[in-house]
C-alpha cells in the first residue's frame, strides 16, 4: 500500500515536471519572438541612416549608435542644427582681410559638412605670410563679433570660444595639382562616415594657407556666413565716425562715391602678370590693370552721378608709392583719402587688418562703389551689396556698383552684380570680366 502511494505521488509529480518542461519552452519562445521585434523596432531607423548613406556602418558599433540617437538629436535641437559638443580646428588664417574672410568662411562650411562647430581661429593682424615668426596674431573676436556671429549664422555654422576640449584626430589636407576638389570632398565624406573619426572631440585640419583648400560650396552659402559678420563695436564706431564726415564733407545730398584704388606697386606688378599669364595660356585679353588716370576718367562718366559727388578713395597707404592721389581728378569730383579727411590717426591705432576691415565698411555703406573685379576686396563688397539690393537695402538696382577695369556704358565704368547661382566661389576668389548686372 505504501508503495503503491509512492508510485502515485512519483506518477504525479512527473507529470507536473513534464508540464513545467512545456511551459519553460513556450516562455522561451515567447521571449525569443519579442527580442526579434525589439531589434527590429530599434535598428529599422539606424537601417534606413546607413541606406541613406548618412552613417558609416559596423556591428560592434550599432548598439551605441542606436543608444546615442535621442542624445544627439536633442544637442542639434538645442543648438539650431549644429552639434557643440563637437568641433573643427584649422590652422592660423593669413594674407589680406578678404582672403581671410574667405578662408574663415571656408574653414565654417567644412565644419557644417561635418556637422561640427568650429573652434575661433586666429586671424593674421599683419600681412606678412611666408615667415610666420612676422605674423602678428589676432582672435577672431577681436575684429568681429562672435556673439553677432552664432546669433545671425544659428542653424547654419557656429563659431566656439575655448581651447582645444581634449584629444584631437588630425586630417592633413593636400594642396597643389594633385589633391583635387574630388580628393578633398572624399576626405571629409570619410570624416562624416567613419565612426573612429566622428568619435573625437576635436577635428583638428593641417596643411598650407587654408585659403587654397578647394571649394565645395555656392556663392549663396558663403554670402550667408558673409552677412553673419559684424565688426566688434569698436571698429564699428571708427567706421561710422568716417561715413559721418564723408557724409557731411559738402555734398548737399549727404551721398557719397566710394572708390577703390588698386594703384599699389605690388598690385600692378601682380596684374601685369595675370594679364600675360592669361594671354599666353589661353589667348584672354582679360582687363585687370587700370591706373589712376583711367580710374578717375571712368568714375567720372558714371551715368546720373550727382554733381558735385564727394568720392573716397579706399587704399592700403601703407603700401602706395604716389604722393599724387587727390590730383587730377574732375571739378566735380571732390576726393577724399584719410589725412585730406582727417581719419588717418583713428587709422593708425589698429594694425593693416583692422584698418582694411574699417575701410571695407565705409565702402560697404557707400551710396555708389566703384572697384576692380579681380581684387578679392572689391569682389566681397559688390557680393555683399548683390545680397542687400536684392533684399532692398540701401542699393538702387545695379546702379550703385561699378568694375573700372572694364570699360561700360558711354566709356564709364561696368555695371556690376555677382551671379548668386554660381556654384563656385571661383569668379570672386580669382576674379571676372563677367560682372554684367542681371
Amino acid at each position: 500500500m505504501h508503495m503503491a502511494k509512492e508510485e502515485e505521488f512519483f506518477c504525479s509529480n512527473k507529470g507536473f515536471m513534464k508540464r513545467q518542461q512545456i511551459s519553460l519552452k513556450l516562455y522561451r519562445c515567447v521571449l525569443l519572438l519579442f527580442c526579434v521585434l525589439l531589434t527590429r523596432i530599434l535598428t529599422t531607423p539606424l537601417l534606413t541612416k546607413l541606406q541613406e548613406g548618412r552613417r558609416f556602418f559596423h556591428p560592434a558599433f550599432a548598439l551605441n549608435l542606436v543608444l546615442q540617437g535621442d542624445v544627439e538629436e536633442r544637442e542639434r535641437a538645442g543648438t539650431g542644427g549644429v552639434r557643440s559638443d563637437k568641433f573643427v580646428e584649422v590652422p592660423q588664417i593669413v594674407w589680406g582681410l578678404n582672403n581671410q574672410k574667405i578662408a574663415l568662411a571656408r574653414a565654417a562650411l567644412t565644419a557644417r559638412k561635418l556637422n561640427r562647430t568650429l573652434l575661433m581661429p586666429n586671424l593674421s593682424a599683419s600681412l606678412f605670410y611666408k615667415d610666420s615668426d612676422l605674423l602678428q596674431s589676432v582672435f577672431f573676436d577681436e575684429v568681429f563679433s562672435l556673439d553677432r556671429f552664432n546669433s545671425r549664422c544659428r542653424g547654419f555654422v557656429q563659431i566656439a570660444r575655448g581651447s582645444n576640449p581634449g584629444e584631437a584626430f588630425v586630417v592633413r589636407k593636400g594642396n597643389g595639382r594633385r589633391w583635387s576638389a574630388g580628393k578633398d570632398l572624399a576626405q571629409l565624406d570619410e570624416c562624416v562616415r567613419n565612426p573612429e573619426i566622428d568619435r573625437h572631440g576635436v577635428i583638428k585640419l593641417e596643411g598650407k594657407h587654408p585659403f587654397l583648400w578647394h571649394d565645395h560650396w555656392s556663392v549663396n552659402e558663403y554670402a550667408t556666413v558673409f552677412e553673419c559678420l559684424d565688426l566688434v563695436d569698436e571698429l564699428s564706431v571708427e567706421a561710422s565716425r568716417v561715413v559721418e564726415k564723408l557724409r557731411g564733407a559738402g555734398n548737399p545730398s549727404g551721398k557719397y562715391v566710394a572708390v577703390h584704388m588698386r594703384i599699389e606697386k605690388d598690385w600692378m606688378i601682380h596684374c601685369k602678370k595675370l594679364e600675360t599669364r592669361a594671354k599666353v595660356r589661353n589667348g584672354e585679353d582679360l582687363r585687370i590693370c587700370s591706373g589712376k588716370e583711367e580710374i578717375m576718367r571712368r568714375v567720372a562718366k558714371i551715368p546720373g552721378l550727382e554733381k558735385p559727388s564727394v568720392v573716397y578713395l579706399a587704399v592700403a597707404d601703407a603700401l602706395l608709392e604716389d604722393g599724387t592721389l587727390l590730383e587730377g581728378w574732375s571739378h566735380d569730383l571732390v576726393p577724399y583719402e584719410k589725412k585730406k579727411l582727417g581719419v588717418a590717426s583713428g587709422y593708425a591705432k589698429y594694425p593693416y587688418l583692422m584698418q582694411s576691415a574699417i575701410d571695407y565698411e565705409v565702402c560697404l555703406r557707400a551710396d555708389v562703389f566703384v572697384g576692380n573685379s579681380f581684387s578679392t576686396f572689391s569682389s566681397l563688397i559688390a557680393l555683399q551689396r548683390t545680397v542687400r539690393r536684392k533684399r532692398g537695402e540701401g542699393v538702387n538696382g545695379c546702379e550703385g556698383t561699378y568694375a573700372y577695369n572694364i570699360e561700360g556704358h558711354g566709356g564709364g565704368p561696368e555695371r556690376w552684380a555677382t551671379n548668386m547661382s554660381d556654384l563656385s566661389l571661383e569668379a570672386i576668389s580669382y576674379g571676372s570680366n563677367q560682372v554684367s548686372c542681371i
